[in-house]
């Protein structure tokens, strides 16, 4: 079923920042000694910390370094369109000021300020949409929330729903203004009319608010797809991939496998091409920093989604294309043919494209090019795109082709 948030903000909004954050920032991937093998945030599971003990990470939890206004800024500078901030992860604690649970930033932590509200005023300021994280389903500090990999036959996981998640919900969605969307995790054991209960709850308090795939039974308004997980083919309906710089969500002091830029453009563009948005992960430290590799990365992969913001944001998806091509990826819009030229090329050719081109230009600086349409000696159609010699020697750079038709039409290869 093809799924439709009725949002357009959404449908032409392309990319997003995640940010994961929590007390799992302060253990940063190592406990006692004992580094875990896994992603970073889910510490206490896999280390089977316990819950007395965790909780007492709250006391030390005083990110005097957080700057709201300065993330949201720059966000608004990488080019993106909205933010997804973890309200309350599977830890169990919450980074803003809960009436139903003590255990949060503002009344169990030192650092004594609600972080939500400060991304929020942060948000109002930049005219960036702000969506929520919120794990519905795991709960690995209360009695009653679920917790993977353990025994959960003997917890009242109704009275969770009841007594904790809805009362957040609540307050989320009627203390901290507009909020675009709830991004629901890993429903496990959650029956159907336990998610649509949740759905319908989020609906009542505001109807705009986009409910994400996580929720389980097939009840989102968009498909979310497994973390860091590219869909092969075009999707129809609305779509996004959650996914990360290096191999960690929470802050991992170990984890320095980032990702490059250019890794991460072509991971932007090959999801933009397909249909979908592309939300990309940041992960502060305990005292609020931004990792240095992430704002470098995205400080990058921002530069060139400013410079071609045209062959961005608005599009839609494509059929898939004939050849698979490792030095450009193709982005649409009506009358439009974009190629991301990712290598450096002499000429550019593409090959299998029958449409009448009326003209071709680079989208950073509107320089118009020279271009042939032709029959290549092999029978297939090709389009010769002349490139002036400042670009023979760049990568990174959008050409347009205005075309007759209204999409691009890809031929199938002769047998």
């Amino acid at each position: 079923m093809m799924k439709d948030t009725k949002q357009q903000w959404f449908k032409e909004a392309k990319f997003g920042l995640f940010i994961h954050w929590g007390l799992y920032a302060l253990l940063a991937g190592e406990y006692k000694g004992q580094r875990t093998e896994h992603i970073a945030e889910w510490i206490m599971n896999y280390l089977d910390i316990p819950p007395a003990e965790y909780e007492k990470l709250a006391e030390k939890f005083n990110p005097v370094n957080f700057d709201a206004d300065a993330i949201v800024s720059r966000a608004k500078n990488w080019g993106m369109k909205y933010i997804v901030f973890t309200a309350k992860h599977h830890e169990g604690f919450a980074m803003y000021d809960s009436k139903c649970s003590n255990y949060n930033v503002v009344k169990a932590a030192p650092y004594g300020k609600d972080v939500l509200r400060q991304l929020q005023k942060a948000c109002e300021k930049y005219d960036m949409k702000l969506g929520l994280y919120y794990s519905q389903a795991q709960d690995w500090h209360d009695p009653n929330g679920l917790m993977q990999h353990h025994d959960d036959s003997k917890k009242d996981y109704q009275f969770y729903l009841d007594h904790k998640v809805k009362p957040q919900l609540t307050e989320l969605l009627t203390e901290y203004g507009d909020i675009a969307l709830i991004w629901f995790d890993t429903p496990m054991s959650t029956t159907y009319e336990q998610s649509k209960s949740l759905v319908d709850l989020v609906k009542s308090l505001q109807p705009n608010c986009i409910v994400s795939g996580r929720i389980g039974n097939n009840l989102g308004d968009y498909i979310t797809t497994a973390d860091n997980f590219i869909p092969r083919l075009p999707y129809d309906g609305d779509w996004e991939v959650p996914a990360t710089l290096n191999d960690t969500w929470g802050f991992n002091r170990f984890d320095q496998n980032w990702k490059s830029a250019d890794e991460i453009l072509q991971l932007l563009l090959k999801i933009n091409g397909r249909g979908g948005n592309y939300l990309l992960n940041i992960g502060p430290d305990a005292l609020g920093n931004v990792p240095e590799e992430s704002i470098r990365i995205l400080d990058e992969v921002g530069g060139y989604v400013k410079r071609n913001q045209e062959a961005l944001f608005g599009t839609k998806r494509l059929d898939y294309y004939t050849y698979e091509m490792d030095w450009a990826e193709f982005t649409q819009k009506d009358y439009k043919l974009y190629l991301h030229v990712l290598k450096k090329k002499n000429i550019i050719e593409i090959l299998n494209v029958a449409n009448q081109v009326k003209k071709a230009y680079i989208v950073e600086n509107a320089t118009e090019l020279e271009y042939k349409c032709m029959t290549a000696c092999e029978g297939n159609s090709i389009i010769e795109v002349r490139l002036p010699k400042e670009f023979q020697e760049k990568c990174n750079y959008c050409i347009c082709l205005e075309l007759e038709e209204k999409d691009p039409i890809f031929e199938p290869i002769e047998r």
